[in-house]
């Protein structure tokens, strides 16, 4: 009986979160100046406006793919989440200059594990927009991805609920 009440209610559905991989203010993607985030082509999440250089894991998982410039990795939650952290706009084009890998493609990762160092004020000094977009690219496998916005966020602080 109860089993049936709770599928009713949804309380079957698993929530779990994705936290945020660096400290600074959460933001939502509509802020980030680039439509490929903005627009969620590449699926929902939310941006974080940097006040340190430290990437470390938001979740418990798998590198899938450690970008050789270090500005992007994309990490295999254990929930299935497929994240992806993207360190400033267009700074590809930095060719992996102010960025430190301590992570590879397929490494276990665990929530906290130190994945990319960068040098924040090199990189605006650059003129580079350092925002993190934090992306769930498989955003259409959850029910729902609900972004924690509008406030200062530590490292590992909430930043997306996730909805089985």
């Amino acid at each position: 009986m109860f089993g049936k009440l709770k599928e009713k209610l949804g309380l079957h559905a698993a929530l779990f979160e994705v936290a945020a991989p660096l400290a600074g203010e959460a933001v939502p993607l509509g802020a980030v100046d680039d439509p490929t985030f903005s627009e969620e082509i590449l699926g929902k999440g939310a941006a974080v406006r940097p006040s340190e250089g430290r990437v470390v894991s938001p979740v418990d998982g798998k590198v899938e793919l450690m970008f050789d410039t270090g500005h992007a990795v994309s990490l295999h939650s254990a929930e299935g989440a497929d994240v992806l952290i993207h360190i400033g706009l267009d700074t590809v084009k930095l060719a992996g200059k102010y960025f430190t890998i301590h992570k590879g493609n397929g490494d276990a990762v665990k929530k906290g594990d130190l994945l990319i160092e960068f040098d924040l004020d090199a990189i605006r000094a650059e003129g580079y927009d350092p925002i993190v977009p934090v992306i769930i690219c498989n955003s259409e496998a959850f029910a729902s991805v609900e972004a924690h916005t509008g406030t200062t966020v530590a490292a590992l602080g909430p930043l997306l609920t996730l909805q089985k």
